[in-house]
């Protein structure tokens, strides 16, 4: 084949540094719709960013020439920068370490992107840690308590 395609559809997940809730609602629409950009910038379709005062999650397809973890490292390093431009009170922001990713058939495209734009009224009755908890256990993914809330 002369061509290289994809479609690959990730749930990408992070927090921010101990869950500190950094992300206020006045900056919050902002900053995912900057994430959202960075993400385009690095020719990833980015269909959603979503999320409450610690953590995102975002529905994206990624590009065929990037890989998950250059993208994230990406995203939390310009995304880092600017928030801490925005505001006195943010100069001590900072994001997790890790971040977690599930792929996603197409098919499933509406629901990931309805679940993350519903993340403020999700995360009333659930906490991010049984969040995650669960979509770990829903993947088969073997976790270490000890080392997924840094």
């Amino acid at each position: 084949m002369p061509q290289s395609l994809s479609f690959v559809l990730v749930h990408l997940i992070f927090s921010t540094k101990d869950r500190w809730p950094f992300i206020n609602p006045e900056v919050r629409s902002t900053l995912h719709a900057y994430i959202a950009t960075v993400a385009r910038d690095a020719e990833c379709e980015c269909f959603r960013v979503g999320g409450v005062a610690d953590h995102v999650h975002l529905a994206i397809r990624l590009s065929r020439t990037t890989n998950i973890a250059e993208l994230v490292r990406h995203l939390k390093t310009t995304s880092s920068q600017w928030i801490k431009m925005q505001s006195p009170e943010l100069k001590k922001f900072a994001w997790q370490r890790g971040y977690a990713a599930f792929s996603v058939g197409p098919t499933d495209l509406g629901a990931l992107v309805d679940y993350v734009a519903r993340q403020e009224d999700h995360h009333r009755k659930r906490s991010f840690q049984d969040e995650l908890r669960s979509f770990l256990k829903r993947y088969g993914v073997e976790f270490d308590e000890r080392y997924v809330w840094d």
